[in-house]
């Protein structure tokens, strides 16, 4: 399914800020506590202390996937952000992050001042073990991580 102009991800600017337009094939959910979280929500720092549940749809075992998290307004200079707060790679389709391999631990996200936006992406990967941790969370770049 592709994305609508009034898609959150969209009107948030994360569909061009860190990603390029793209097509939904699978799904994503994502909990924090009892919380389900959905595009465009608003969080408290307080409400994100703990890494989320997150499970992943598909119907086939032998698809993995990796999950990104990053923060693209950290810092507040566009040509220094991304930050990278959480990386799992290996995860089969229809488990979730439990099933994977955390090759970035979970950093909760607590910006010092104003509103950031924080994006869960998930990449369909070529074959399992074929992603690597990047050197450093500051200046991550999601666009160029999913080319490689």
């Amino acid at each position: 399914m592709s994305l609508s102009p009034r898609d959150p991800l969209v009107v948030g600017r994360v569909v061009g800020d860190v990603v390029d337009p793209f097509m939904r094939l699978i799904s994503l959910d994502v909990t924090y506590g009892q919380r389900q979280i959905t595009n465009g929500m608003d969080l408290r720092s307080s409400q994100v202390l703990n890494k989320p549940t997150v499970e992943i749809g598909g119907d086939d075992l032998r698809n993995f996937y990796t999950l990104v998290m990053v923060d693209p307004d950290v810092p507040s200079n566009p040509y220094l952000r991304e930050y990278l707060h959480w990386l799992v790679t290996d995860i089969p389709a229809t488990t979730g992050t439990a099933f994977g391999n955390e090759l970035v631990y979970y950093e909760n996200p607590c910006p010092t001042s104003r509103i950031h936006r924080v994006a869960l992406i998930l990449f369909r990967q070529i074959g399992r073990q074929t992603v690597y941790a990047p050197q450093w969370r500051q200046r991550f770049n999601t666009r160029e991580f999913s080319e490689i």
